[in-house]
């Protein structure tokens, strides 16, 4: 599934974009979803709500309020893995596209090459960055989270929550499962915690405390857990 947003503030272009995407995923047989925004403000705005539900974006440059460069920025803060690509009819930008991570510039009006190739090139940045991902699904909806994000899993029950920058993501799975998916890069302290050691800020005997959060260190867990976390702050 590739998950595509669209934003241009003005709606021909977006409904001309939308058209040749949707003829091109067809074709080549990719499972998509898309998504418009008649602006970089509320692209943001739904973004910080939705992290993680897009793949690649591509951004007109030329916008009213946050224009692309500007909206870029802004969700690069939040996703350093989210692909984007820039529409214009302007060559002046593109060096500018250097500073956010850009996939390319389309110059306008978009041709279907140009649109195959971003779409290669987004797909092959995906399946070469799909280890430094975290893969759920919460709500009927498929995210990928940067693992470099995530501060924290925590288990409830049969739910597991996994705490992040932008939020948080709830989903049904066995902490151990969990476990076994992210690999030696997250340490588990307790039954119900299995935290990223970057993200520890203090330990203690018997807890550890991120993001202002104390969390317990079990008996279990604590040989190993205060090991493997006092060499990573000592990094």
């Amino acid at each position: 599934m590739l998950r595509i947003g669209i934003c241009d503030d003005m709606s021909d272009m977006r409904f001309l974009l939308r058209y040749k995407l949707e003829r091109i995923l067809e074709a080549r047989a990719i499972e998509s979803e898309l998504f418009e925004f008649s602006s970089g403000d509320r692209l943001l705005g739904w973004f910080s709500r939705h992290a993680g539900e897009l793949d690649l974006i591509f951004l007109d440059i030329e916008m009213e309020g946050s224009n692309g460069m500007e909206t870029a920025r802004h969700l690069r803060s939040m996703d350093k893995n989210l692909q984007l690509a820039f529409v214009t009819a302007h060559p002046d930008y593109v060096f500018d596209g250097y500073s956010v991570g850009a996939l390319g510039y389309l110059m306008k009006p978009v041709t279907d090459q140009q649109l195959e190739d971003t779409l290669t090139r987004a797909m092959a940045a995906l399946y070469l960055n799909a280890e430094e991902m975290f893969l759920c699904r919460s709500n009927g909806r498929l995210y990928r989270i940067p693992k470099a994000s995530i501060k924290y899993f925590y288990s409830e029950k049969r739910l597991t929550t996994c705490v992040a920058d932008v939020r948080n993501y709830t989903f049904y799975a066995r902490l151990d499962e969990v476990a076994e998916e992210v690999g030696n890069k997250f340490v588990r302290i307790h039954q119900r915690y299995l935290v990223n050691p970057s993200a520890v800020e203090r330990i203690h005997v018997n807890e550890v405390l991120i993001d202002g959060n104390t969390l317990p260190i079990s008996r279990a867990y604590q040989e190993n857990a205060m090991l493997t976390l006092t060499r990573a702050m000592l990094r």
